[in-house]
């Protein structure tokens, strides 16, 4: 399941000179992760969090950051921490803007992170929950790529782990690399990660 993992790529694009705090902050949180000053950025988003209290983007990062901190973290203890401190703020997320398909796809991500922990004990219990988001997902936003690839990433590491056919899903996962070349953000700071990887797990196929 570890080989389920989703390498975030921002591309922040098109930002001239943000004539708003919350644009200011945002793209210096961006800057500061893209130096790998992942703490620091995280900081910069929790005040971004509490200073701008409709607006879900800032805890979407805050969630992200922490569950990609958790991928091959042995001690539960401080694996227990982090996704604690992502659903937390994915649930606030939730809150401030409900039916959202990045954030649906992020409680995915979370679940994934225990179930790539211990199979074994969270396997059964997260399983049929991270596939039917990732369903919602695509359900409601049928060309977004990561809903896309995500849900067919998540069917193939079932696939493997069960010994079935792997095909369909690398076809499935190549379409959705199409639907990263059309995806249009819906703003400088909306989520636009995956095609990398996307592209390193059709590779693989080959």
């Amino acid at each position: 399941m570890r080989n389920l993992i989703i390498i975030a790529l921002f591309v922040i694009t098109g930002i001239t000179q943000a004539q708003t705090n919350f644009e200011k902050g945002m793209t210096k949180a961006f800057e500061l992760w893209q130096s790998d000053k992942t703490d620091e950025a995280e900081n910069m988003f929790e005040r971004i969090a509490k200073a701008e209290s409709k607006e879900w983007l800032p805890n979407y990062y805050i969630a992200q950051i922490n569950s990609l901190k958790s991928w091959n973290v042995k001690d539960e203890a401080i694996l227990k921490a982090q996704l604690d401190k992502a659903q937390e703020h994915l649930d606030i997320a939730m809150t401030k803007s409900e039916e959202n398909v990045e954030l649906l796809i992020m409680q995915a991500q979370v679940l994934t992170n225990w179930v790539a922990y211990d199979g074994a004990t969270y396997g059964m219990k997260y399983a049929g929950k991270i596939t039917e988001l990732y369903t919602k997902a695509l359900e409601l936003a049928p060309t977004n790529p990561r809903a896309a690839f995500c849900k067919a990433d998540w069917s193939m590491g079932s696939a493997k782990y069960f010994g079935q056919d792997t095909a369909p899903y690398c076809k499935e996962i190549e379409a959705s690399i199409e639907l990263f070349d059309t995806f249009k953000p819906e703003s400088d700071f909306y989520p636009n990660w995956g095609k990398e990887r996307a592209e390193q797990v059709v590779e693989s196929c080959k």
